[in-house]
């Protein structure tokens, strides 16, 4: 914040500001021809009207009277002195205009746009209004000890120095600014224009904490794996190469969560987990060419969260997370850094979920993901009942784009059956919903309840799921001998009975 400007502002000078600029003075007008009620004319009544205001329109800023090119600028102000460089030359002929950087800061993500309004904005900058010539009392206005004092080298080698004082206490965007000429003239500017001259280095550091490619050159991510200090084992999520086939069906992630447990995810709940790396912006910037002291002043030397990404281009970025803690805003936020890297950021707890998710997060509820017509073999079995399908593309017929139940032969107990019938069935076997992680959970000495075995011709292998009663309302989910999931036991029962109904011709019960 810029401080107040000290005494009172001479009335023009206030008037000036209140009218964008303009020199403002009182006319008498009269009123419109005519009488009020009772026969009285009304009195005459001031009437503000604006000309041109002195000094409006005076460059303040320029290679002696040109625009010139700007070859350098040092900026000083309460946080420091930044110094501004020329990185490449303007090229006239192709139309590009120069690059600057921060001087000590090439080696980092300098937002060159920015820094480049630095040499750009005051250069051939014009004033609003001359507000005090030859001014005795600096302090009035805060240039007895500027917000910030600029010197701008042009190619020339002309030099020019300005100081910015306090911003103008009418309401206007407009701030008091003299230049170092030796007439101690005071001008009102735009705020807009030299705004960026109060700003520390961190405002010019691109906060984007791994840049994100294009859609063309984006990598798959092979691999993420999380490490937290409240979890007792991490999460990791690896890319499920079964999922790449435009019919593997279930989820569309193409990703499977692999440990604490296996599971299939939800893409909408995983894809900011997956590759919410790439892009990721920070809020502010916490220390730039930052010591094993910034480190472990951030409690990043032993993190909170680590992060690792293994991707397809063959490179790693690992993630280092602290604690979340809440700024002096109150708003939840956690340092963060690049394993390696430079630069200590400040994100929002938001931003950087890793340091909250957990697997129930970002699981999907499918439990049995196969494409109906992927599976060549199904057998179920509750009690009595013991069935199995054999499935096969109808012969002399190629897969089409998008099959049907009348592009596939299925045989039932060694007799054919019919199709669509066999796809309602597998349409409710694969509503069973994973409502609950049980990975602690023993399994069962008895039989299951219902026996599913299925055999997935994309995944080349068969998975065998058993459905055990666990609780009055709730079943236990063994796949493959290893206790996974808890269902509501309603599902079970209605899988029972519909299990029943695959022989009798009766409709399916699709609710439970």
């Amino acid at each position: 914040m810029k401080k107040q400007a000290k005494g009172i502002i001479a009335l023009s000078a206030v008037l000036a500001a209140m009218l964008g600029g303009g020199l403002a003075y009182m006319k008498l007008a009269p009123s419109d021809t005519g009488s009020s009620r009772g026969g009285e004319s009304s009195s005459s009544s001031p009437t503000l009207l604006a000309t041109e205001a002195r000094g409006q329109g005076t460059v303040l800023v320029s290679d002696n009277g040109e625009t010139g090119t700007v070859k350098s600028v040092t900026v000083k102000n309460s946080s420091g002195e930044l110094n501004v460089i020329m990185q490449s030359a303007p090229d006239t002929e192709n139309g590009t205009s120069a690059v600057y950087n921060l001087e000590g800061y090439t080696d980092l993500d300098v937002d060159t746009a920015m820094v480049g309004t630095l040499a750009n904005n005051a250069n051939g900058m014009q004033a609003a209004s001359l507000v005090a010539e030859g001014c005795t009392d600096l302090e009035k206005y805060g240039l007895a000890s500027p917000e910030a004092e600029v010197e701008m080298t042009y190619e020339s080698g002309t030099k020019v120095k300005f100081f910015i004082g306090d911003t103008a206490p009418s309401g206007s965007d407009i701030t008091y600014v003299m230049v170092d000429d030796g007439k101690n003239d005071v001008y009102t500017v735009n705020t807009s224009t030299i705004a960026n001259y109060s700003s520390d280095y961190k405002y010019f550091i691109g906060k984007t904490v791994l840049e994100k490619p294009s859609d063309d050159d984006m990598p798959e991510v092979q691999s993420l794996r999380i490490e937290r200090e409240d979890m007792d084992s991490d999460i990791l999520i690896k890319y499920d190469r079964d999922k790449s086939d435009s019919h593997a069906g279930g989820t569309t992630s193409p990703h499977k969560l692999v440990e604490p447990t296996e599971s299939y995810l939800a893409i909408e709940k995983a894809q900011d987990i997956i590759s919410g790396m790439f892009g990721l912006s920070a809020s502010d910037i916490y220390a730039v060419h930052c010591t094993d002291a910034d480190i472990a002043e951030a409690g990043l030397d032993k993190p909170f969260c680590k992060v690792t990404m293994e991707c397809d281009d063959g490179k790693s970025h690992v993630l280092l997370l602290g604690k979340i803690f809440a700024d002096e805003d109150g708003k939840k936020c956690a340092y963060g850094m690049l394993e390696g890297g430079k630069v200590i950021y400040i994100l929002s707890a938001d931003s950087a979920k890793w340091l909250t998710v957990t697997p129930a997060d970002i699981s999907s509820k499918i439990m049995i993901a196969s494409y109906v017509w992927n599976i060549t073999d199904l057998s179920v079995i509750s009690g009595d009942e013991h069935i199995n399908f054999g499935i096969s593309l109808k012969e002399g017929t190629e897969l089409p784009d998008s099959p049907k139940s009348e592009d596939f032969t299925v045989i039932k107990d060694g007799k054919k059956f019919d199709s669509e019938r066999y796809r309602l069935f597998y349409s409710f076997l694969i509503s069973a919903n994973a409502e609950e992680f049980a990975t602690d959970a023993p399994v069962p000495s008895g039989e299951p309840a219902v026996s599913v075995s299925l055999k997935d011709s994309q995944m080349g292998k068969t998975i065998k799921y058993d459905f055990y009663d666990d609780t009055f309302m709730r079943s236990l989910i063994v796949i493959d001998g290893e206790s996974k999931f808890y269902c509501t036991k309603s599902y079970v029962d209605t899988l029972k009975e519909n299990i029943k109904r695959i022989s009798t011709g009766e409709d399916y019960i699709t609710t439970w």
